[in-house]
């Protein structure tokens, strides 16, 4: 009678097992960590896929928003979650600024990359009646006396600052004298454009458009790979100087180093038909996010070409800790 109970008992057991073993990714709830406060662009994008996997994976994603730091507390969390796949994270631009500036020892390489889903590049604008007809003309002007042309965007050693100094350098000229003008952000530089102030500010085209719309201010260069599709008549600078400008805005999937292949073959190819969706273009768009995809391996060697990019831009315009 023993030996019976414990022949069923293995029987049971064997069968516990062996559902585990087959039970697929996901089983249980995961958590999407978010590295900034609610309510700003991270959080809105990342909580539209969190809803769309949710859609995709038959489990809960529960959005978690783990601030300070500027991203740094948020980026540490993703980095040393359980890599078991059900801790996710949207990493961010900073993650491609820490290291050059020295405020945080964290890289895209200290992450399992899922896929880039969002990239808002800047944009170069100048006064309506600018001297400056062209994105040509501004570039001969910066590569003449880089500090004759006062440029603004927001504060000293952002994302607009670095795509300045980046554009300058491409031109040729010296970035460590490019002549930038901080503020607390594009809104109140594209004022002082608008005013005569100064004489270009980079920003996005939704901080630009009001101004735009006024007959105010026009843009001369787009600073993504692509023409905008919203401005399909602005070059990029890419195309008009004859660059490899890689400076821009960025949002994507990640997950701590290791997690299961699994796991990380079932995110990929939700996340590919998350992005190729039109639900997901059409919440995007009314954000004003633009949409990119890159996964895997492509989301790996576009996160090493703008390391290197920032990384360089961060040491011409002499900002690092």
């Amino acid at each position: 009678m023993n030996f019976k109970f414990a022949a069923a008992g293995a029987m049971v057991a064997l069968a516990l097992g062996t559902t585990a073993a087959l039970a697929e990714y996901p089983e249980r709830p995961i958590t999407l960590i978010v590295p900034w406060s609610a309510g700003g662009g991270t959080d809105a994008t990342g909580r539209i896929i969190a809803s769309m996997l949710e859609e995709k994976l038959g489990e809960p994603v529960n959005v978690v928003n783990r601030t300070g730091g500027g991203g740094i507390v948020g980026h540490t969390a993703i980095k040393e979650a359980d890599p078991d796949g059900y801790t996710l994270g949207i990493v961010t631009t900073e993650v491609s600024m820490y290291k050059p500036v020295g405020s945080a020892d964290i890289t895209y390489g200290d992450y399992t990359l899922i896929g880039l889903y969002n990239a808002d590049p800047s944009a170069v604008f100048v006064r309506a009646d600018s001297p400056f007809e062209s994105i040509e003309d501004l570039a001969a002007a910066v590569k003449e006396d880089p500090r004759a042309v006062q440029a603004s965007g927001a504060n000293f050693g952002g994302l607009n600052h670095l795509s300045w100094v980046s554009l300058v350098d491409g031109v040729g000229a010296d970035a460590g004298e490019a002549a930038w003008i901080p503020t607390d952000g594009a809104a109140p530089s594209l004022q002082l454009l608008a005013s005569g102030a100064i004489d270009a500010a980079v920003s996005q085209f939704p901080e630009a458009k009001a101004l735009m719309d006024a007959g105010e201010i026009r843009a001369l260069a787009y600073l993504g790979p692509e023409r905008n599709a919203a401005y399909p008549d602005v070059p990029t600078a890419n195309e008009a100087l004859d660059i490899d400008f890689a400076i821009g805005g960025w949002r994507g999937l990640g997950a701590p180093n290791g997690i299961p292949d699994e796991a990380t073959e079932k995110l990929l190819s939700a996340m590919e038909e998350i992005v190729a969706s039109d639900a997901f273009h059409e919440q995007m768009g009314k954000l004003n996010y633009g949409v990119v995809w890159q996964g895997g391996p492509d989301f790996e060697a576009y996160l090493a070409q703008r390391g290197e990019a920032f990384g360089k831009a961060i040491g011409a315009a002499k900002i690092e800790q």
